[in-house]
């Protein structure tokens, strides 16, 4: 089972055509503004809004074996210590070698993006070599699943 934390994700459809490649299903949890999908391969799960809810659903359910797509550094730290493999829409992976180290960085961006209330901008902008990271990287978790 893959579960993709679907809000502002850009990965959704790449997502779906590793899937079927594999014939795993693949669950969306959104808070809302996703259409439904008619694929037989992908469910989509609308949380209740507010703070974290998709993030708790996926927790809950998420186990060894599974795949979790998210960009949220907590909730891949809560799916690594459930066993499962966690990407992030670049590619990159989440792992218990580098979610303590990921989980660190983030606070102390977010404590620097706080001092400094006058700091433009964010991340780099997603491309298409991002893409294609996330692409194989999905492909070899899938195939090391099964």
């Amino acid at each position: 089972m893959i579960f993709v934390d679907a809000d502002a994700c850009p990965v959704r459809a790449e997502t779906v055509k590793v899937a079927e490649r594999h014939g795993v299903k693949v669950t969306f949890v959104t808070d809302g503004g996703l259409r439904p999908s008619a694929h037989p391969l992908v469910s989509i799960v609308v949380v209740t809004e507010g703070a974290d809810a998709a993030d708790k659903w996926i927790a809950a359910r998420i186990g060894p074996g599974d795949v979790c797509v998210t960009a949220d550094v907590p909730l891949a730290a809560r799916c690594v210590e459930a066993g499962a493999r966690v990407l992030a829409p670049d590619g990159q992976a989440f792992t218990p070698a580098n979610i303590g180290a990921r989980l660190a960085l983030r606070d102390l961006m977010a404590d620097l993006r706080a001092a400094d209330p006058f700091r433009k901008g964010g991340g780099r902008p997603f491309a298409a070599a991002d893409r294609s990271r996330f692409l194989e990287a999905l492909e070899r978790a899938l195939r090391a699943s099964t």
